[in-house]
């Protein structure tokens, strides 16, 4: 818990502005946000007195441009610090900044540029530019300018900051802020933002229909973060690696409003591809992943260590029995003997923590995942090199989340216990409701109206499933919308189907389909690190594709779906599959921004596969 911040108001009156003038002069040569510049060596590094300034500077040139207090302001950047800085600017204006994905298709970024009536953009460079330029001309649009950061060949076309031009380059519009800032009127000015008003608009990203636009106000996110503060323990003013989108409500929590919020230090990490290698490198106190990133680790941490000499291997798995043994005792709230104690000691300074230093993780105090139900065999692999991955729950309703586990209370492949000022509750059908301060204003109408998201007594219908147990703690049993209905009448919950398959490390993705039909089929999708190791030890060669329609890996696959089977009951086990070799991703639309899947998208995509082994 963040004892060591002074909390500039109350917590229901907080707002994000307040607390980053808490941290400039408070804190302010503390280090703020962290990033690496192109080709130049080294981290470059701002103060949170810096970072305030440069913030400052940055409303005098937004302001500058035109923008008014209340509108929406879109944005599409990677995690960059021109990014971080100008959210916060926006804010500061009482402006409200809207990440789109950066994946987001032209049809995608139609709908939310018409739906948010924004009239700027602030996009990273030419790739964004070709896709926004065409709403510039769109009568259904109020799109007037774009900022672009990486601009070259804006400056020839002479366009100003603000005035007639439809382009603006983002190195002007600084240069501007910093020439028109004036300490009063930014001072003045952010003080006029209320705890009530919009922080962010978050458009969700399209797992089951059309993406909905979000209204978060300052009071949702700081109030969560008051309640969270309470169950995670992390080291004063700790780093965080900020790798997903901005356009996520975890990001935008983790790596924006958490970080103002306890004074922290952001690592911004461009390229989530590099986050191994980042996390190698700043060897970070805590870690968030979606489950899919967790599974990618898991994969890449395992193949470091079938290569290990026999004996060593042998080592890291007797350790791994002591740690397991070690936090059962934790999880069932008991104090573990001193043997154990000692022994578990022991087998993390000599066999483990060697181990997580590969990975970087060797100082990991936290650790967690949410926005989908993790596999228990990914929970299982890195209990036994001593880390507990706290799952927690929530939505971007809820302004991030709802439920967690702490290290004081913690049941592993639950995702805990609501946190501080939240209700929950399941409904008769199992489906979870909420209700608190920390729910979303609304759903952003294209009139600029807000749409209530609860219901007439303040409850918010989740749409996924779940069931307490007796100890208070919640478990997932899967999306509302999502569940399978054989012709025969039986539900499934795809979700735990899937996890179960993905045991075996050869199964990176699975997809489980079966609406309708006597029995479920699956598509299933080689690891490639994965596949790749397996084979090679078996002196197979080939790409992941050809692996895919190897016999002996296809053998090992059906054994795979054939213990999967043996655990689940006679509705849920699966009948046949198709092996895919080719990895499902957001940039290919079998997957969400933030790695979910689109399972209607598959369905379509691989339908003829799919009716196939239903005729087979």
């Amino acid at each position: 818990m963040t004892t060591i911040l002074r909390m500039p108001g109350a917590p229901g009156e907080l707002t994000l502005p307040a607390l980053l003038l808490r941290n400039a002069e408070d804190h302010g040569e503390l280090p703020a946000l962290s990033w690496r510049d192109g080709g130049r060596p080294g981290r470059h590094t701002l103060s949170w007195a810096e970072a305030r300034r440069r913030v400052a500077e940055l409303a005098a040139g937004y302001r500058s441009l035109g923008v008014r207090r209340g509108e929406i302001v879109l944005l599409m950047m990677g995690n960059r610090p021109e990014h971080w800085l100008s959210d916060l600017a926006l804010v500061h204006l009482g402006a409200v900044p809207v990440t789109v994905y950066g994946t987001a298709a032209p049809g995608q970024i139609a709908g939310i540029a018409r739906h948010s009536r924004a009239r700027f953009a602030v996009l990273e460079g030419p790739r964004e530019r070709e896709r926004w330029e065409p709403l510039l001309d769109d009568p259904a649009a109020r799109l007037e300018k774009l900022v672009i950061v990486d601009a070259d060949g804006i400056e020839a076309a002479g366009d100003g900051v603000a005035g007639a031009g439809r382009h603006a380059t983002y190195a002007d519009l600084a240069g501007r802020g910093a020439e028109r800032y004036a300490p009063a009127a930014f001072e003045d000015g952010w003080r006029q933002v209320a705890a009530g008003d919009t922080l962010t608009v978050v458009y969700t990203s399209g797992t089951t229909g059309e993406p909905k636009g979000v209204v978060i106000s300052h009071r949702n996110v700081l109030l969560g973060a008051v309640a969270l503060d309470q169950v995670v323990e992390l080291p004063d003013h700790t780093a965080h690696l900020c790798y997903l989108p901005f356009a996520h409500i975890a990001e935008r929590l983790l790596g924006l409003y958490l970080p103002v919020f306890r004074a922290g230090h952001v690592h911004l990490c461009a390229d989530p591809a590099t986050v191994a290698e980042a996390a190698r490198e700043l060897r970070p106190a805590e870690f968030f992943g979606v489950p899919r990133v967790w599974e990618k680790l898991t994969a890449s941490v395992r193949a470091a260590l079938a290569r290990l000499p026999a004996e060593r291997r042998a080592a890291v798995e007797a350790a791994g029995e002591q740690a397991r043994a070690y936090l059962a005792c934790q999880e069932r709230g008991e104090r573990p003997s001193a043997a154990l104690a000692e022994a578990y000691a022991a087998a993390k300074a000599e066999v483990l923590g060697p181990v997580l230093a590969m990975a970087g993780f060797d100082r990991l105090v936290w650790t967690a995942s949410a926005a989908a139900p993790m596999p228990p065999d990914v929970v299982r692999f890195w209990a036994g090199l001593g880390i507990v991955i706290m799952d927690a729950w929530g939505l971007t309703e809820t302004a991030g989340v709802c439920t967690t586990n702490g290290p004081r209370a913690f049941r592993l492949g639950s995702v805990g216990r609501p946190i501080d000022g939240l209700e929950v509750r399941t409904a008769a059908d199992g489906e979870i409701e909420v209700r608190g301060r920390t729910v979303c204003e609304g759903y952003l109408r294209a009139d600029g109206s807000v749409e209530p998201a609860t219901d007439a007594e303040g409850w918010f219908a989740t749409g996924d499933l779940g069931r307490f147990d007796e100890d208070g703690f919640l478990w997932l049993t899967g999306r509302k919308k999502e569940m399978i209905v054989t012709s025969t009448g039986k539900n499934v919950s795809p979700a735990l189907v899937e996890n179960t398959l993905k045991e075996h490390p050869l199964i990176g993705q699975a997809l489980v389909h079966g609406d309708g039909r006597s029995y479920l089929v699956a598509l299933l999708v080689l690891d490639p690190e994965a596949a790749s190791a397996w084979a090679a030890r078996r002196g197979i060669g080939g790409t992941v594709r050809e692996l895919a329609g190897h016999p002996e890996v296809r053998a090992e696959v059906e054994r795979a779906v054939e213990a999967a089977n043996s655990r689940l009951n006679r509705t849920e086990q699966v009948k046949k599959f198709s092996l895919l070799g080719e990895e499902w991703g957001p940039e290919t639309g079998e997957l969400t921004p933030s790695l979910k899947l689109r399972r209607q998208a598959i369905l379509v995509k691989y339908g003829q596969i799919l009716d196939v082994l239903y005729t087979m």
